[in-house]
């Protein structure tokens, strides 16, 4: 398991590894998930509000896509950018399917999800 305070850290060392980013789930955090040729088994990223259209949670589609289980925690759970608060306090406000099928559920902590995602 590996916690980054910002998604821009992440890379293929972080292969098959819970990632838990203290980043917002946008576009742009999903682009640097993406960008790597080996992928991690589930990133988790701040719900940042939603946002307009609730871009801040927009990963969780785009990431399926790419086969990568993915959730989101509240905001209001832990701090925007620190991603050991959004590992220690998160409560997770969405998911994604691939994530769902891995058992993370609705309102499940942050720790509680990474720690049965790092017992399969």
């Amino acid at each position: 398991m590996f916690l980054l305070n910002s998604i821009a850290h992440i890379s293929n060392s972080h292969t098959n590894a819970v990632v838990i980013s203290g980043s917002h789930g946008g576009r742009s955090s999903a682009e640097f998930v993406i960008a790597l040729k080996r992928k991690p088994s589930c990133v988790f990223f701040n719900d940042a509000g939603g946002g307009k259209e609730d871009a801040g949670k927009v990963a969780l589609s785009i990431l399926e896509a790419h086969g990568v289980p993915c959730a989101c925690y509240s905001h209001m759970s832990a701090r925007i950018g620190d991603a050991q608060d959004g590992y220690e306090h998160g409560i997770v406000t969405e998911m994604n399917n691939l994530a769902r099928l891995k058992g993370v559920g609705l309102a499940m902590t942050v720790k509680d999800a990474a720690n049965l995602l790092n017992q399969l």
